[in-house]
């Protein structure tokens, strides 16, 4: 079977970026092609692989660093020797992208900033990802998708007052970030074609949560009103005999009456016509609703919901998605078999391409499995600690 050539063949990046954010960005470019060397530190590598705080091979190769990292290369350097340091600016002279997530100032502080980068290689693009942007009051502080989602905005709002606040549990701005980093990365690269030329990108964790609120935004700045999808009063999360569902009410004409009719009660669109009449009386309807659907089975209810076109769904763990033959329809999942941890299946990528589908061909790597191949490779003047490796 020939090998179809992937869209980002020929383009090489060097990769320092841990734990979330800038590793599923480095691993989407990956998997589309691109040679991704990850630079790590001697002995330790991404915070990821400690993830568990344990130094085993086995926990050092942990199922949430290799969900981030497939098709890389890995490469023990000592950034903070001069010995290091050079292997670093040798090696930028053959890529293509740079790639880091550090605290604002640590890649100048190393000497791999973009000004110092494109002296070596006019064409280099410096790709950085920071919690908070490079500049301004906040720059300083180290970005986590926890304080991202606390600065923004976007852990204030809840589906009722009476709930509390709380941490949304999956890493939702280190995704989001990630991806526009990855974004970022293909604008510079189709600029270069134009121009000749690399760039400076940058993406962080705060401006990434404020573009995810670009609607709420608008409608606060014209209208000093809160706009939050969650509270609307017809959509809701809802208790059954056997778990729950979640239904949205909205996108037609009438959809308190369909509810109604799919729940087998009284229409209630009479009384309540409109959204202002149905926002002041939420918490009646949705105790309507809540003590109706706590009456029958998630299927029962799903079944009577999709016969009114409402937007309907259970809700599921992650393991029942996973499960799901949709998930297999879509291609989701990858199956390898990881040289420590045995058989392993990790997501795919999200993004198809009907003539490049994403393909493992490198597994997520031992620290430092590639050092001596890329130093003899692109021919590195190595420290004796560095060959050694």
């Amino acid at each position: 079977m020939t090998t179809p050539t992937l869209p980002l063949d020929g383009v090489r990046v060097l990769d320092f970026t841990q734990v979330m954010m800038g590793p599923c960005a480095t691993q989407m470019l990956a998997d589309f092609g691109a040679d991704v060397i990850k630079i790590e530190r001697p002995g330790a590598g991404d915070l990821s692989r400690n993830f568990f705080g344990e130094t085993s091979v086995e926990a050092m190769n942990n199922a949430v660093f290799s969900s981030l990292n497939r098709n890389k290369r890995s490469v023990e350097i000592d950034t903070k020797s001069p010995e290091g340091r050079q292997m670093v600016l040798d090696l930028v002279a053959h890529c293509d992208v740079v790639v880091d997530n550090f605290r604002a100032g640590v890649m100048k502080r190393l000497g791999f900033d973009y000004d110092s980068l494109r002296k070596i290689n006019p064409r280099i693009i410096c790709a950085s990802g920071t919690g908070f942007g490079e500049v301004g009051p906040y720059a300083h502080k180290g970005g986590q998708d926890v304080l991202a989602q606390a600065m923004t905005g976007v852990m204030e709002k809840t589906q009722d007052p009476a709930i509390p606040k709380s941490i949304y549990p999956t890493t939702l701005c280190d995704y989001t970030a990630g991806m526009h980093l990855v974004q970022g990365i293909l604008a510079a690269l189709l600029g270069r074609e134009k121009t000749g030329r690399g760039q400076k990108v940058g993406v962080s964790l705060y401006d990434s949560m404020i573009a995810m609120q670009m609607q709420e935004a608008a409608q606060w700045s014209r209208h000093r009103e809160v706009l939050n999808w969650a509270a609307m009063p017809l959509t809701g999360v809802f208790d059954t005999t056997d778990g729950a569902l979640v239904v949205v009410g909205a996108f037609k004409t009438n959809p308190l009456r369909d509810i109604c009719i799919a729940l087998g009660i009284e229409d209630l669109s009479p009384e309540y016509p409109n959204l202002p009449a149905q926002r002041a009386n939420k918490a009646f309807l949705q105790g309507v609703f809540r003590e109706t659907f706590a009456t029958n089975t998630t299927a029962h209810w799903i079944e009577r919901l999709e016969a009114q076109d409402l937007l309907c769904a259970p809700v599921r763990s992650l393991g029942e998605a996973l499960d799901d033959p949709q998930t297999a329809a879509n291609d989701m999942l990858l199956d390898l078999e990881h040289p420590i941890l045995g058989d392993l299946t990790l997501v795919a990528s999200p993004v198809h391409l009907s003539d490049a589908p994403v393909i493992v061909r490198h597994t997520p790597p031992r620290l430092g499995e590639h050092t001596d191949e890329v130093i003899r490779e692109f021919g590195l003047r190595a420290t004796a600690r560095q060959e050694a490796v």
